[in-house]
């Protein structure tokens, strides 16, 4: 059973030895976890459903909670403290994209807003039901339509039911000889239709490419109409219908079916760390590899802060120091080194090649590897680390994270200045912040800038909403302020969305809002992600 109010499953859980309880109370101060708000407690503030019954609804209190609320640290607030909110007013679980029409035709009959919901790992706010909109609100959980409909091995395409998890689409594509390759760390319990829909970026995309990479087409079921996205492998038949669908965030349409573009398994993966000097030494070796193109399907460089944070909360104390010690001898010295992690994927021969061209380049750089022994951790912990935010608030922490992308030049201004920001917001509030870095995703033009912030959570929910609205607002206007995109790859939900015509402009935003009217006259889909929710008629302003 999934938790209703954290991460994953009740029955897994992640600790904090006591060296990495010592190492937060060293960099934030001791903390004291509030008291958790029991799930009764929560269900009983639920008002009753403003929809009429259907057959196949579900209007209790249980199921519209758990369907309203993502993974932002602004959801784990709310249900911590249980100050539930605007609640979805009904919830449904089609099994086909003629279901999801009908629902979309009931919807616009009854005057109900819609939001789909795939693995309802959203940490941008997707799922939050608007607040001041008086029309009730119909979630469509998409998490039955989850068949491989299609699979061509000559043109190494399948074709899903969008609302497939990771897990399960890899077992169906394996089982046949075949992967998608798509990771990110939410893998566990994020969706295709999800992944479409937010322009996701997963673990490996050196090596599989981006989900825009990956979907070749698709159905869309618009309140207007259905969208039916045929698969080329290239096409100059004027702009690409997909890049309507990509990123759409759910506000043009529902994603019901996706095809997507499959690879052989491969015959060999590995995994490798690497610890450079300096951030200018591992800065200038990860832009080398990824200029050379040498086939590499991961690299993720993490500054000296994230580099210190990682070796103390690992725990192993004599390992590590035996580690430190082996790396202050080749000239990697404690508090400036930075760690490097590479995969290497693909045919044994393949493989072999790219480690050797990958280590002349190192070499230049002074990086000292470390064998196989890190890298098989973190394969191993890959989708684990997440629960880590279970244990943090269990002993008063709050953690959240912050990405964007920019080029090259851009890239030590931007991590310095997201980092400052988060620590600036919080000590205005007389808190400190531990904020680090790491690059996730580099490209031949630049790289994606992934910081994490990790403060005291505070006795209360004003205290606590207070703090982290300081931090969300400083970091968002940091990344504006510096020209990187508002994100990377987590989409623009609502907690994004009051920065996104900053990158987009006057013009481009338009275009947008003309693109929403064409899909959705009705405003069936307009919940505010994407783009800001216009007034209707009665609504306060």
């Amino acid at each position: 059973m999934r938790r209703w109010n954290g991460w994953g499953e009740e029955g897994v859980a992640s600790a904090l030895n006591e060296g990495a309880l010592d190492f937060l109370h060293a960099q934030v101060g001791v903390a004291e976890a509030p008291q958790d708000a029991a799930l009764a407690a929560a269900l009983a503030q639920i008002p009753p459903s403003r929809l009429p019954a259907h057959p196949g609804l579900d209007t209790s209190a249980e199921a519209r909670l758990r369907a309203s609320f993502g993974q932002s640290l602004g959801d784990w607030l709310r249900l911590r403290f249980g100050r539930v909110g605007p609640v979805s007013d009904g919830v449904v679980w089609p099994e086909s994209s003629a279901q999801v029409r009908a629902w979309l035709d009931w919807a616009a009959q009854v005057g109900a807003l819609v939001i789909p919901c795939g693995g309802a790992t959203s940490v941008v706010g997707h799922l939050t039901p608007p607040a001041g909109d008086a029309r009730p609100v119909l979630t469509l959980m998409l998490g039955r339509m989850r068949s491989l409909l299609s699979l061509d091995p000559l043109a190494q395409l399948a074709r899903f039911e969008a609302g497939v998890l990771g897990p399960d689409l890899e077992a169906q594509l394996r089982a046949r000889g075949w992967m998608l390759g798509h990771y990110p760390q939410s893998f566990e319990y994020a969706s295709l239709g999800g992944w479409v829909m937010t322009r996701s970026s997963g673990q490996q995309s050196a090596r599989y490419g981006r989900i825009e990479a990956m979907f070749a087409g698709g159905r869309l079921e618009t309140p207007q109409c259905t969208l039916e996205l045929p698969t080329f492998p290239a096409s100059a038949a004027g702009p690409d219908l997909r890049e309507q669908v990509l990123g759409s965030e759910g506000r043009f349409g529902v994603l019901t079916e996706a095809s997507v573009r499959i690879s052989r398994l491969p015959e060999r993966e590995d995994f490798l760390a690497f610890f450079l000097p300096d951030w200018a030494a591992g800065e200038a070796a990860v832009r080398e590899l990824a200029q050379a193109k040498l086939g590499l399907s991961m690299m993720r460089l993490a500054n000296a802060t994230e580099t210190l944070t990682t070796l103390a909360l690992a725990g192993h104390a004599s390992a590590i120091a035996w580690l430190e010690r082996y790396l202050a001898l080749r000239g990697c010295a404690p508090g400036a080194k930075v760690m490097l992690m590479l995969g290497f994927t693909g045919g044994a021969a393949q493989v072999r090649a790219m480690k050797s061209l990958a280590r002349k380049v190192l070499r230049r750089h002074r990086a000292v590897g470390t064998g196989a022994l890190l890298g098989k951790k973190w394969q191993t912990n890959r989708f684990k680390g997440v629960y880590l935010r279970n244990a943090l608030w269990a002993q008063g922490y709050a953690v959240d994270t912050m990405e964007t992308a920019v080029d090259w030049p851009r890239v030590p201004a931007m991590m310095a200045a997201m980092e400052s920001a988060g620590r600036e917001a919080l000590a205005a509030q007389g808190e400190r912040c531990h904020a680090y870095t790491h690059l996730s995703h580099v490209y031949a033009q630049g790289s994606s800038v992934y910081s994490t912030f990790v403060f005291r959570i505070g006795p209360d929910f004003e205290t606590a909403l207070a703090r982290w609205q300081a931090l969300k607002t400083a970091v968002c206007e940091a990344i504006v302020q510096n020209g990187g995109t508002i994100t990377h790859q987590h989409g623009v939900g609502k907690d994004h969305a009051p920065y996104l015509a900053a990158e987009k402009g006057a013009a481009g935003m338009a275009a947008l809002q003309a693109l929403a009217q064409h899909f959705d006259p009705q405003r069936l889909l307009d919940s505010g992600n994407l783009l800001p929710s216009a007034p209707r008629q009665g609504q306060a302003q």
